[in-house]
C-alpha cells in the first residue's frame, strides 16, 4: 500500500512537471500569462508536503566564502540530506558551472519533486571583472553606464552558474561612518531611485528567462542606512516623514521596475526588528505596492530576533518573521526547524506558507529553471564570458566616468604628457588589491591595474615611485580587521627627497578596499595611519601636488582641501582602476563625475547632507550667538553634494519657467542654457533643485528633482528643459498620503547643489 501511494505521487509529479516543460519549451517564458504560471504553481503546491513548502523557504550557504557567522549545529551532511529531501529552496556562495550543476543535480534528480534551486551570490559590482564600487558608479550620474555595468556583472555571474544577486543596495545614507555607503548610491532619494531602476534593469534585462540575466534583490528593507551612529547591525530611529519621503522611494522604484526579490535588514524600526515588521513587509511592500516577488532575510536575521529581545526562542522567531512576510530564511536554520511544526500546531496559517512558497516558485519559473534547471551551466559560456576583453573595456569606461575632480587650482591638471619629472608617492599607488574594493568575493586578489602601471603607459615623462610609509600591515581579508601602521615613519625621508627633485608630485592616499563595506564602520574617517603626516611633509618641499584619493566613503580631508592645489576623487574603481585614473590625470578623459554624497569637514558635522531642513533659526540675522551653528566650525560641508569640476568651464544662463497642465495634474517646464566656455570638450551634469517654501510638513532647503548628463564641444551651447509634475512637487505627509500643496516654489539650476541661478513660481 505504501509503495502504491508513493508511486502514485511520483506519477502525478512527473505528469505536472511534464506539462510545465511542454507548455514552456518553445516559448519565451516572460510572456507566458501569469494565470497559466499560477495554475502550474497551484498544481505543484497541491502535491507538496508542508515540509517541502517550508524547504522552499530555506536558503543555505555553501561551503566557502562565508559572509557571516556560522550557525551552531550546521554541517555539510545536514545540507546534503536536506537537498536530497527537497528541503532547500536556494543556495548562496556557490559559483562555477561544475559546482552549480552538481548541487542542482541533487535537487532535481534526487529529491521527490525535483524542484530546481536558486543560486544566489553577492554580485555587488561585478563577478571577476570588477566595475567601480557602487558609490563610485553613482558619482557618474550616468544611468545608461550604470545599467550597462550591472549588465556586465549579470553576464559574468550567469556564466558562472549564478542566477540571483543580492544587489542592488538602495539604502539612502547620510552617515559616511557607515561602511556600507560604498555599496549604495549616496544620500539623495531622487538620484538613488533612478540608479535603483537602472541597476535592476541591468541585472534582470528585458527577459528574465534568458540565460544571461539574473534576478535582482533590492536591499535592505528598510532604513538600514540610518543605523544609529553609523554602526553596523544597529538600531534606527527616524520619523515617518523621513521613512516615506527619503528611505522608501528607491525601494518603490525597484519594485516598479519589477525587481524579483527584496532583502530585509538587520536594524530595528519603530522598536521592531525589520525582519519581523509586518508594517514594512506586508502593509507597505506586498499589499501597498503589490510586490509579487519574495522577501529574503539577511544573514541569520530571523534567528537574531532572539538577540534583539523580540523573540524568546527560535520557534517564536519563526512565527514572527513568517507572519510579518519574510519569505526565505538565509542561513538562520529557523524556518527549516520550526515552521512546519508551527503550522501543524495551528500557530501559523498554512496559507502564509503557501504564499511564500508560491512567490519563490514563481521566480524560478520566470528564470526558466523549470524548463531547464541547467540553463546556467554551460562551460563554454563560462570560459568565453568571464574576464572577456569587452567586459574589461566596459568596466574601464565606467571607472573613468566615476572619477570626480574635487579641486584644480592653477590648472595643475591635466599633466603634461612629456617633459615632466613626476614623483609618484603612496603605498596605494602600487597596490593591485585595494582598488578592487570590498564585496568582490569571486575576483582574484591583486588583479587591479595599479596607478603606477597606468601612469607608466605614458612613457614620455620620467616617473619615479616610492611608497613613503607603510599603511596597511599584514594580510588583508574580507573577514578580518586591517592593522594600520601608526608608528613607523622611516620612509617619509625618501619621499621628501624625491619630491624635492620633481616637477610635480602625484600622491595616492586613502583607505584600503577592505576598510569599507559591511562591518567596516569607522569613528574617524580621515586618512588612515601616517598618510596625513606624509602628505604634509611632502608639501613642505613641493607645493605642486596632485592628491589622488582611493576610498569607499567620503573622507575628512580639510587640511588637504585648504593646501593641496589639485585633488582627484579616485574611489575604488575595480579591475581597470589604474588605467582610468591615469587617463584622467593626463587629460585623455575629461572628468565629469559629481559627488553623490557630501564630504564633511570633520566627523562632528555628521550627519551632514544637502537637503536638510531650514530650522527655526537658520542664520545669524540678529548678530548674536543664538542660532543653529557650531561654535568651532562652520556649517557648510567641505565638498557639497553634486560637486565636481571639469578641465573646461560651463556657464549657465537664461533660466525660464513655464506653467501648464491641469489643476489635478500640474506641469512646470524649466529651461536653461549651458555653454562650454573653456578650452576642452566636456560633459556636465545639469542639476535641477526645488524648494517648497511653505508647506504643512516642513520641506528641505533644496531637493534634487531632475538632472541630465550632457556633452558639449568647446564653445557650444545647449538648452536643457526639465518638466516638474506632481511626482516632483508633492510629498508624503505623516499619514502616508501623497499630497501636492499650492504655494510658492523656488527653482535652482546648476552644476551642484550650491548654485546661484534661481527663479520662482507659484502653484
Amino acid at each position: 500500500m505504501k509503495y502504491q501511494l508513493k508511486h502514485s505521487v511520483l506519477l502525478v509529479t512527473v505528469f505536472i512537471l511534464a506539462i510545465i516543460s511542454c507548455s514552456t519549451k518553445k516559448h519565451t517564458l516572460s510572456i507566458v500569462p501569469d494565470d497559466i504560471v499560477d495554475k502550474k504553481i497551484d498544481s505543484l503546491l497541491a502535491i507538496m508536503t508542508i515540509e517541502e513548502k517550508v524547504g522552499q523557504m530555506n536558503l543555505y550557504n555553501g561551503f566557502w566564502d562565508v559572509t557571516g557567522p556560522v550557525p551552531k549545529g550546521s554541517s555539510s551532511n545536514l545540507k546534503y540530506e536536506h537537498l536530497k529531501k527537497g528541503y532547500v529552496g536556494a543556495m548562496l556562495n556557490i559559483r562555477g558551472v561544475e559546482h552549480v550543476r552538481e548541487l542542482q543535480r541533487i535537487a532535481v534528480e534526487e529529491s521527490r519533486l525535483g524542484i530546481p534551486l536558486l543560486f544566489g551570490f553577492d554580485v555587488i559590482h561585478g563577478l571577476k571583472t570588477l566595475s567601480p564600487i557602487p558609490l563610485a558608479e553613482s558619482a557618474s550620474w550616468d544611468l545608461q553606464a550604470i545599467e550597462n555595468s550591472a549588465r556586465v556583472a549579470a553576464i559574468e555571474a550567469s556564466a558562472a552558474g549564478i542566477n540571483w544577486t543580492f544587489a542592488p543596495m538602495v539604502d539612502i545614507s547620510r552617515d559616511p561612518r557607515w561602511g556600507r555607503v560604498m555599496e549604495g548610491a549616496g544620500e539623495d532619494t531622487y538620484l538613488g531611485s533612478k540608479i535603483a531602476k537602472a541597476r535592476v534593469k541591468g541585472f534582470q534585462g528585458n527577459d528574465l528567462s534568458k540565460n544571461n540575466t539574473i534576478a535582482a534583490c533590492a536591499k535592505h528593507f528598510a532604513a538600514y542606512g540610518f543605523s544609529e551612529s553609523g554602526k553596523e547591525y544597529n538600531t534606527v530611529s527616524i520619523d515617518n516623514v523621513t521613512l516615506l519621503n527619503t528611505v522608501l522611494p528607491p525601494f518603490k522604484a525597484a519594485v516598479d521596475s519589477d525587481v524579483k526579490t527584496v532583502m530585509n535588514s538587520f536594524n530595528t524600526l519603530n522598536g521592531i526588528p525589520v525582519t519581523a515588521s509586518k508594517y514594512l513587509q506586508r502593509t507597505i511592500l506586498k499589499d501597498g505596492w503589490n510586490f509579487e516577488g519574495f522577501v529574503v532575510s539577511d544573514w541569520a536575521s530571523i534567528n537574531e530576533l532572539i538577540f534583539w529581545g523580540h523573540a524568546k526562542d527560535k520557534k517564536e522567531a519563526a512565527k514572527l518573521a513568517s507572519v510579518a512576510g519574510s519569505d526565505m530564511d538565509m542561513e538562520g536554520y529557523v524556518y527549516i526547524r520550526e515552521l512546519a511544526n508551527l503550522v501543524n500546531e495551528g500557530i501559523v496559517e498554512e496559507s502564509l506558507i503557501n504564499d511564500a512558497a508560491r512567490r519563490i516558485l514563481k521566480v524560478k519559473f520566470e528564470l526558466g529553471l523549470f524548463e531547464d534547471p541547467y540553463r546556467y551551466c554551460n562551460e563554454e559560456n563560462q570560459k568565453e564570458m568571464i574576464g572577456s576583453e569587452s567586459n574589461n573595456e566596459a568596466v574601464l569606461d565606467m571607472a573613468k566616468k566615476s572619477i570626480v575632480l574635487l579641486k584644480n587650482e592653477k590648472n595643475l591638471l591635466p599633466l603634461n604628457k612629456a617633459g615632466q619629472k613626476i614623483a609618484l608617492i603612496g603605498e596605494l599607488a602600487s597596490d593591485k588589491n585595494s582598488p578592487l574594493g570590498s564585496w568582490r568575493l569571486a575576483s582574484d586578489d591583486n588583479t587591479a591595474v595599479s596607478v603606477l602601471e597606468g601612469m607608466k603607459v605614458y612613457k614620455d615623462n620620467s616617473i619615479t615611485y616610492t611608497k613613503g610609509v607603510d599603511v596597511f600591515l599584514g594580510k588583508t581579508s574580507f573577514i578580518s580587521e586591517l592593522k594600520i601602521n601608526n608608528t613607523d615613519n622611516s620612509g617619509i625621508k625618501e619621499a621628501v627627497d624625491l619630491a624635492k627633485t620633481s616637477d610635480v608630485v602625484v600622491m595616492v592616499l586613502g583607505e584600503h578596499g577592505f576598510q569599507s563595506g559591511e562591518a567596516r564602520s569607522r569613528t574617524s574617517i580621515d586618512l588612515p595611519g601616517l598618510q596625513q603626516k606624509l602628505l604634509e611633509a611632502v608639501y613642505e618641499v613641493n607645493k605642486n601636488i596632485v592628491l589622488v584619493l582611493q576610498n569607499g566613503r567620503p573622507l575628512t580631508i580639510e587640511w588637504a582641501s585648504e593646501n593641496i592645489p589639485a585633488i582627484v576623487e579616485g574611489w575604488q574603481l575595480g579591475t581597470q582602476s589604474g588605467h582610468a585614473i591615469a587617463q584622467v590625470l593626463y587629460g585623455d578623459y575629461n572628468p565629469s563625475g559629481k559627488l553623490p554624497m557630501t564630504f564633511p569637514r570633520n566627523v562632528g558635522q555628521i550627519p551632514i547632507y544637502y537637503n536638510h531642513k531650514s530650522t527655526g533659526r537658520p542664520n545669524n540675522s540678529q548678530n548674536n550667538v543664538f542660532w543653529s551653528h557650531y561654535s568651532d566650525k562652520e556649517n557648510t560641508p567641505l565638498y557639497q553634494f553634486g560637486h565636481g569640476l571639469s578641465y573646461t568651464d560651463f556657464k549657465y544662463k537664461n533660466l525660464s519657467i513655464e506653467q501648464n497642465g491641469t489643476s489635478s495634474n500640474k506641469k512646470v517646464k524649466v529651461s536653461v542654457d549651458i555653454t562650454n566656455t573653456g578650452k576642452y570638450d566636456g560633459k556636465e551634469v545639469v542639476q535641477l533643485y526645488i524648494r517648497d517654501l511653505v508647506a504643512s510638513i516642513t520641506r528641505p532647503v533644496k531637493e534634487l528633482k531632475g538632472f541630465e548628463l550632457i556633452e558639449l564641444q568647446k564653445g557650444e551651447t545647449k538648452t536643457i528643459t526639465f518638466e516638474l509634475t506632481d511626482n516632483e512637487l508633492g510629498f508624503f505627509n505623516n499619514k502616508g498620503d501623497f499630497i501636492v500643496e499650492k504655494g510658492d516654489f523656488q527653482v535652482f539650476v546648476g552644476g551642484s547643489s550650491i548654485t546661484s541661478l534661481q527663479d520662482q513660481f507659484t502653484l
